[in-house]
């Protein structure tokens, strides 16, 4: 595609979408964390749907660290690969806790050295609750990117 085709279709996703935003329920920078960590290899409307309640007791990594394991993963069973997600939100808790004072950085590096944070997941968070210039990247898009010439590589 040429520069003035690319133009053409981000002015075309604009109009289409004009406040494009995650479908992800949440309430704060760690409940979107816990939310988008949660998506991955799931549907949004199945991670709201396990989220509800969790987020009614769960705000902080405090919150998360007092519910503990067994009790994260009652609230998130419907979600795939619940056991592994689990863990590794207790563990981020703990992190977020002892390494940022139980703030969610405002930093990739610092997200993406996070249990279960890789690049999707802190452009998501940086965009989304600290309004960074992102994009979320996953192979679906990866893949029009590099078929349709919009991105190199």
């Amino acid at each position: 595609m040429t520069k003035k085709a690319i133009a053409e279709a981000f002015d075309r996703f604009a109009k289409t979408m004009p406040e494009a935003a995650t479908e992800l329920h949440f309430t704060n920078p760690y409940t979107l964390l816990v939310a988008v960590a949660l998506s991955a290899q799931a549907t949004d409307v199945g991670v709201n749907k396990a989220t509800k309640s969790l987020f009614e007791i769960v705000k902080t990594p405090a919150d998360m660290l007092a519910l503990g394991l067994d009790g994260l993963i009652g609230h998130i069973k419907t979600i795939g690969l619940y056991n592994s997600k689990a863990k590794n939100l207790i563990a981020m808790a703990e992190i977020l806790i002892s390494d940022h004072d139980g703030i969610v950085p405002e930093d990739r590096d610092a997200l993406e050295a996070l249990p279960g944070v890789g690049r999707k997941t802190a452009n998501v968070v940086l965009n989304e609750a600290f309004g960074h210039p992102t994009i979320a990247v996953d192979t679906h898009i990866f893949r029009l990117g590099n078929r349709t010439g919009m991105a190199p590589g």
